[in-house]
C-alpha cells in the first residue's frame, strides 16, 4: 500500500500533474535560467532538494503549527533550506552559483514549494510528502533540462557544453534569449497536447497526460489535488446545476 503511494507520487509529479508542463507554476526561473542545460539541471535539481526537504519538514510540525501562522511558518521553513542550499552551491559548486544567481534565494517564494506544503504536505504523513517533493522536484528538473537542452541546442549548436551541430551549422541567437524561453516552452507544451488530442480520438486512455482530472472528487484518491483543495470542482458543479 505504502509503496503504491510512493510510486503515485512520483507519478503525479512527472506527468500528471507536471509543474511545468501541466500546472504551468514557477515561470520566472523556467524562462529565465534555462538558457543551458546544465543551468535548467541545476535549478531543477536544487529546487527538488528544498522541496522535498521542505515538505517532510512541514509534514513532521503539521500539528503542531497553529492554523493561523501556518503560511509564515512555511515560508521560514523554505527560507531555511533555500539558506543552507544556497551556502553550499557557492561553496562546492560555484559556476553554477554565479549561472543561477539571484534565482536561487528566490526560490523561497517559489509558488510550487509553498503550493505543495499548503495542497499537500500539511495535511499528510512525512514519507509521501517527502515522495511528493521528489516527484514535483523531478518533474521540475525534467522540464528545465528539456527546455534548457532545446535552447542551447537551437541557440548555440551545444548540448551541456558539448558541440552537437555540424560546423556549418549557423545558431539561432534568439533561442538564447528571452523570446527563445517563450518559444521553445509554447512548442514543446503544444506538442503534449497533440499527442493527448490523437490519442483520444483513437479512443485512447490519456488521463496520464496532463491532470486527467474528471471533477469527481469525492471518489478521487490524490489528496494533493489543486483543484479539490481550492474547491473548482465543487464551484463547476454548483455553476452546471444553476444553468440545468
Amino acid at each position: 500500500m505504502k509503496q503504491n503511494k510512493i510510486t503515485e507520487r512520483l507519478f503525479n509529479g512527472l506527468i500528471k500533474e507536471n509543474p511545468t508542463f501541466v500546472l504551468m507554476l514557477g515561470m520566472c526561473p523556467t524562462l529565465a535560467v534555462t538558457t543551458s542545460a546544465i543551468n535548467g539541471l541545476g535549478m531543477g535539481l536544487t529546487t527538488m532538494v528544498v522541496l522535498a526537504l521542505s515538505n517532510m519538514f512541514i509534514s513532521m510540525l503539521r500539528k503542531v503549527i497553529p492554523d493561523k501562522v501556518r503560511i509564515p511558518a512555511f515560508i521560514v521553513i523554505i527560507a531555511s533550506f533555500v539558506t543552507v542550499v544556497e551556502l553550499l552551491l557557492k561553496a562546492f559548486i560555484p559556476f553554477l552559483y554565479d549561472a543561477l544567481g539571484l534565482y536561487i534565494p528566490l526560490i523561497v517564494v517559489n509558488c510550487i514549494i509553498l503550493g505543495r506544503a499548503e495542497a499537500y504536505a500539511s495535511k499528510n504523513g512525512v514519507i509521501p510528502s517527502l515522495f511528493d517533493g521528489i516527484g514535483m522536484g523531478l518533474g521540475f528538473t525534467f522540464a528545465l533540462t528539456i527546455i534548457g537542452a532545446v535552447r542551447e541546442l537551437l541557440g548555440a549548436g551545444e548540448m551541456f557544453g558539448v558541440a552537437i551541430m555540424p560546423e556549418s551549422y549557423v545558431p539561432c541567437s534568439i533561442f538564447v534569449l528571452a523570446p527563445g524561453a517563450f518559444f521553445v516552452l509554447a512548442a514543446l507544451t503544444a506538442i503534449q497536447n497533440k499527442i493527448k488530442i490523437a490519442g483520444e480520438r483513437k479512443g485512447r486512455d490519456m488521463s496520464k497526460i496532463q491532470s486527467g482530472c474528471n471533477s469527481d472528487c469525492m471518489n478521487c484518491q490524490d489528496m494533493g489535488c489543486s483543484r479539490r483543495f481550492y474547491g473548482g470542482a465543487q464551484e463547476e458543479q454548483t455553476a452546471e446545476k444553476k444553468e440545468v
